[in-house]
């Protein structure tokens, strides 16, 4: 499968959470692609991070930022994993729209502030664009640094805004601001493969990727 974690609203969240989703496939035994669609190639950085210190499982990581490059690579090949994971967005990039066309499915990491709810429409917009050239693209969205449960009404509000824009699925998973996911990715490794491990980290990883796997 070709999953992208995509949004053009920078500053949500992408690249920690394409990191960790490949790492705990990679984990279970998974051959798993991770492609960096960011100039910046955070992504990259923290899987030769990764491979310099020699964990185990390693794990394949490209860098294509220029959408002909991602389109013809990824068709090159993706048959060759069981999952490919493209970490691609902040903006409205030629490699973002090559990948809405390749993918299967589009996870839009969102966080509940007023700025990412608005930039729901651009990215909207964008997969009509890619549904008009390959059907089939299934887009779904999930909080991420959400705030704890018992603080306002924030996650809720957030959360219904998503009404607006039948092309996304909410999912009922959100990822919270927790330390665990930020460590984690900085050090190339899966918040399962921390010591001491974050329990509600790991469990919220677990929770997206059996929705989304």
């Amino acid at each position: 499968m070709i999953l992208t974690v995509g949004n053009t609203k920078g500053g949500v969240g992408k690249t920690t959470i394409a990191v960790q989703l490949a790492l705990a496939r990679a984990c279970t035994g998974r051959e798993v692609w991770l492609v960096d669609g960011d100039r910046q190639g955070t992504a990259l950085t923290a899987i030769t991070i990764r491979a310099d210190s020699g964990r185990l499982p390693a794990i394949a990581c490209s860098q294509y930022a220029d959408g002909p490059a991602l389109r013809g690579q990824v068709q090159k090949q993706a048959s060759h994993y069981d999952d490919v994971i493209i970490d691609v967005g902040g903006q409205d990039s030629s490699a973002l729209r090559a990948a809405l066309v390749l993918s299967d499915k589009l996870l839009v990491p969102f966080r509940p502030r007023s700025y990412d709810v608005w930039a729901l429409a651009h990215i909207a917009a964008l997969i009509n664009d890619a549904r008009s050239v390959r059907d089939g693209l299934q887009a779904f969205a999930t909080l991420n640094a959400a705030d704890p449960a018992n603080v306002g009404q924030d996650n809720v509000e957030a959360a219904a805004a998503l009404a607006d824009y039948p092309q996304i699925r909410p999912l009922d998973v959100a990822l919270h601001n927790r330390k665990a996911f930020a460590n984690a990715s900085g050090q190339g490794r899966a918040v399962g493969e921390m010591s001491p491990r974050d329990p509600k980290a790991c469990a919220e990883i677990d929770a997206l990727i059996s929705v989304l796997f």
